[in-house]
């Protein structure tokens, strides 16, 4: 059959060309009286047998079949459709004007097809303008990254439109391996592997379950995502899944030239296998952050999903998902280097521990003991790694302004670890240095005054309106952020839950528009007064 059955000139049909005048065209959102109706019509993957029922209904109804193409003419969906197109029926081959990112259009890649999707659509606007019933036909679902939808957004305003579902790859692949994708709380990413691979790196470490779709000449980097996150042993690759010459295989051994662009990655569910057992035991420290999981880094995502046990506070604990086969050891927050030395004994009988630790672990938290515990001799061969975490500090810095915003300094008020006379040492030689200080380990219900001597200390060297952030519960459910000057601190409103910021004296507090207080350190120090001649 022809690409343009239909060459009607009549105002609102198609031209000569094909495309649609713009002339009678209906506003947004009002079709025209004796419009068509648009389908965009979802395959499945690729066996015909595996359209739906509505999917089949739909072709029958519709007056044109229209369908995407390469340049080469041939068409996946038509060919999935086949035998319920008919001889009267009109179809509209839309075929792409490139196939690879490289183009003089003006505006580049993404600019030639803009210009393809206007002309496309305007073409079956110049049928549903004349009253016909037109079919996009789609593989897969035809708003999971297909072509159909750069129609839709184009004409589903402007014409009566029903979407019909189908089936997609992901489930065809899943299907095809034999394995769930998803159990329980799992989280399912898609990922196309046309992102950098930095970006499939971090995005496949920050999930239980993956599909990579979109391989082809992604393949490679793809790959390496795998590996540098420790999840290529568990990927299978699937090539054209359900479809005459269907391919599976465990996707480390695949060649990266044999691979087509309709096949995907898969990283099934882990509910019934747990994480993979090491080939050798590891500890890997990592921080949650100042709160839940919207504060974890995608690194310490994978790192805590990967783990065969973890170890740690158990209130910190408690903000690491639960993963089947996974064992979980809590201990007292007093217990910091029993605890350590107990993971390093778990990876030293080949076991892959995540030590969890708030915050960041290198600030005040369990890093420094871990490290410590392992320069031990019969530790020396454990390999220990240590994962960065959003630090108190900075997390409160940021629903403040921007008040570390030049140097600073890290002091912890607590005395239990060292004597007050070292703090208040090096409190002063903060406060005299100009530093803004970040005060972590304020006070609690053991420790009463810390805080007081503190703030008597300080208003010896600045300013009272010296500006300071009160920050409690930083992304918890009581999380309090406030910011007022150095002689209202009340010591009575802080506690272990609490982290002081006190500012230089170039810090600024100012009062937006919103009623809110926000501070900010400049970046630009003045300068010395010049001395002498």
């Amino acid at each position: 059959m022809s690409e343009h059955v239909s060459r009607e000139t009549t105002t609102g049909g198609p031209t000569a060309n094909g495309t649609a005048t713009a002339t009678g065209s209906p506003a947004p959102g009002t079709p025209a009286p004796g419009a068509g109706k648009l389908y965009g019509v979802g395959l499945g993957p690729g066996d015909p047998s595996l359209m739906t029922l509505r999917a089949v209904e739909a072709i029958a109804e519709a007056d044109v079949v229209a369908y995407h193409c390469a340049r080469h003419g041939r068409s996946i969906a038509r060919s999935i459709a086949a035998k319920h197109i008919r001889e009267d029926h009109i179809e509209e081959r839309l075929m792409y004007p490139l196939t690879v990112e490289t183009t003089d259009h003006p505006g580049g890649y993404r600019g030639a097809l803009n210009d393809f999707y206007e002309e496309a659509s305007a073409r079956l606007a110049a049928h549903l303008d004349a009253g016909r019933t037109v079919a996009v036909l789609a593989e897969g679902d035809p708003l999971f990254y297909g072509s159909y939808q750069h129609m839709h957004k184009r004409l589903a305003h402007r014409y009566e439109t029903e979407v019909v579902p189908g089936v997609t790859s992901v489930s065809a692949a899943a299907a095809t391996i034999g394995k769930p994708l998803v159990e329980a709380e799992e989280v399912l990413t898609i990922i196309p592997g046309t992102l950098p691979e930095d970006e499939l790196t971090a995005r496949i470490a920050a999930t239980d379950s993956a599909v990579v779709m979109k391989l082809g000449r992604t393949f490679p980097a793809v790959r390496r995502a795998l590996e540098r996150t420790d999840r290529l042993a568990d990927a299978h690759y699937v090539e054209r899944a359900t479809m005459e010459g269907c391919r599976t295989a465990p996707l480390a051994g695949v060649d990266p030239e044999s691979v087509p662009y309709f096949s995907v990655a898969v990283l099934p569910s882990r509910v019934d296998t747990g994480p993979a057992e090491p080939e050798r035991g590891e500890v890997v420290v990592v921080g949650t952050g100042p709160a839940g999981p919207q504060w974890l880094t995608p690194e310490t995502r994978g790192a805590l999903a990967s783990a065969t046990d973890l170890v740690g506070y158990t209130t910190y604990l408690d903000r690491v998902p639960v993963r089947p086969g996974q064992r979980r050891h809590g201990s007292d927050n007093k217990v910091e280097s029993e605890r350590a030395e107990f993971a390093l004994d778990l990876a030293r009988r080949g076991r892959r521990v995540a030590v969890v630790s708030g915050g960041d672990p290198g600030v005040f938290a369990m890093a420094t003991a871990v490290l410590e515990v392992a320069s031990q001799e019969e530790y020396a061969d454990v390999p220990v790694r240590v994962l960065p975490g959003v630090t108190a500090a900075n997390a409160a810095a940021a629903k403040a302004g921007a008040p570390l915003g030049h140097d600073y300094a890290t002091i912890s008020l607590s005395d239990r670890l060292k004597p007050w006379e070292v703090i208040a040492e090096r409190l002063r030689a903060a406060a005299s240095a100009d530093l803004v200080l970040a005060l972590y380990n304020p006070g609690s219900r053991s420790r009463t005054w810390q805080v007081a001597k503190a703030r008597e200390l300080l208003l010896e060297l600045r300013a009272p309106d010296t500006p300071v952030v009160v920050a409690r519960d930083v992304g918890g459910p009581e999380e309090s952020v406030r910011v007022l000057p150095l002689a209202d601190l009340d010591p009575d409103e802080v506690d272990m839950r609490t982290l002081l910021l006190i500012g230089s004296s170039q810090t600024q507090a100012v009062r937006r528009g919103d009623g809110s207080t926000v501070a900010w350190t400049p970046r630009r120090y003045p300068e010395a007064p010049r001395t002498g001649a």
